[in-house]
């Protein structure tokens, strides 16, 4: 078996983040098909430090990752690093927040 590293926004289909609340951010992984997903779960590659290292936040800051497989999905949820609507805070929606997750390495077994 051979691995090859990708960036994630060559495998997934969408990736994309929004409010969870002004404190919370949302994050939805979604792949083309199961094997897409099963493969990027499976490398172990969407843990919390690893997350935590691409948005260059305290670990901390990242609340949850879990899988949906029915929906051959990756959802997390971080904490804003501002509340939403504070001076300064750049992304009332939080819809721009998910860039960092373009350039995520992940790992794929051929």
């Amino acid at each position: 078996m051979n691995t090859i590293v990708k960036p994630l926004s060559e495998v997934a289909s969408v990736i994309r983040s929004k409010n969870a609340g002004p404190f919370l951010l949302t994050f939805d992984v979604l792949f083309r098909s199961r094997e897409d997903f099963e493969k990027v779960w499976q490398s172990g590659c969407f843990n919390k430090q690893r997350i935590a290292s691409q948005f260059e936040v305290p670990e901390e800051q990242v609340l949850s990752i879990f899988a949906v497989p029915r929906g051959h999905a990756i959802k997390m949820t971080l904490r804003r690093p501002q509340p939403q609507g504070q001076i300064g805070e750049s992304d009332m929606y939080g819809c721009q927040q998910h860039a960092p997750l373009l350039s995520f390495p992940v790992q794929l077994t051929t």
